[in-house]
């Protein structure tokens, strides 16, 4: 299998990292030096920054 096309963009990624703390990491080993728990943080934040996002649309 060939390897799968993210759905956040590198730039979305960049933010979340640095929102989070560990931008610094992603820096100097990237994305494979971050642990599955920060990881799982950005997704987490990525979910919930969505969740928001379908709120204030649907109360326009």
């Amino acid at each position: 299998m060939g390897r799968r096309r993210g759905i956040m963009s590198q730039q979305f990624k960049e933010e979340l990292a640095k929102e989070l703390g560990f931008y610094d990491t992603v820096q100097r080993e990237g994305w494979g030096g971050i642990t599955a728990r920060q990881a799982g943080s950005m997704v987490k934040r990525a979910v919930e920054i969505a969740q928001q996002s379908l709120l204030n649309q649907q109360k326009q």
